[in-house]
């Protein structure tokens, strides 16, 4: 599919500038050559999710600002999970994402890293055995979003949230099946559940009741690998 795509902007002569301009809130014009470009990290992530079967994919923090023991357990739970026959997908950076592909890797199992291409030149870990990168963070987050049968968040910042609300969204909405979604670390997700219930759910009625068990909380590496264990078929 991307020779094909390839092809295509060959023969109509579509090239890539050199210097690529950040996308605009509201774009002026078509961009042939950005939308071939989005069209080929779309197949290109695709066709690597097919590789692998059963995966776990890690959300977490690239910044080293939280304790030791959020990255050792990190990496202890994907060490866990590969030697079960998962592949671990990160989105390949530092921090929590390194700590899991780590884990992955030294177990020898499938480490794989669904990296970003940013300005500051955001440099991938070095414990993947295989790597996209991507251009566009929508594509990315459509990848992680649909890569696996669990989906394991550690503290995060910004970043996270946002993968956490758009798998619980899409969760909510059955744009997917429904996959178990753990949060490890009861310290940091604390508050935060909190309000979910207190606020969207009772003050404002914004969610409903069913929606507070999209998620499992846990607070340790043994208690959210038996509960992965326990909901997610392994062959």
């Amino acid at each position: 599919m991307r020779e094909k795509i390839q092809s295509f902007q060959e023969q109509e002569g579509i090239t890539e500038p050199e210097k690529k301009e950040a996308l605009t809130c509201k774009a002026q014009k078509i961009e042939p050559w950005r939308v071939f470009r989005i069209m080929s990290e779309f197949v290109e992530g695709f066709e690597t999710l097919q590789k692998y079967g059963l995966a776990a994919t890690f959300f977490g923090t690239a910044r080293c600002t939280f304790n030791d023991q959020v990255y050792r357990d990190a990496e202890a739970l994907a060490g866990k999970l590969a030697e079960k026959g998962f592949t671990i997908i990160t989105g390949g950076s530092k921090g929590v994402m390194e700590a899991a592909n780590k884990g992955a890797f030294e177990a020898k199992g499938n480490s794989v890293g669904m990296s970003i291409a940013l300005p500051n030149e955001q440099k991938s870990n070095k414990y993947l055995t295989d790597e996209v990168k991507f251009d566009h963070f929508f594509v990315r987050k459509v990848m992680l979003a649909f890569a696996s049968e669990v989906y394991v968040y550690f503290p995060g910042g910004f970043g996270t949230m946002d993968e956490l609300f758009e798998i619980l969204t899409l969760i909510q909405t059955k744009k997917i099946q429904k996959v178990p979604v753990v949060l490890v670390g009861k310290r940091y997700w604390t508050r935060l559940l909190e309000f979910i219930d207190e606020q969207l759910y009772q003050e404002y009625n914004a969610i409903n009741k069913e929606d507070r068990q999209l998620y499992y909380l846990a607070d340790t590496v043994d208690e959210a690998y038996e509960y992965i264990i326990s909901h997610v078929h392994c062959e």
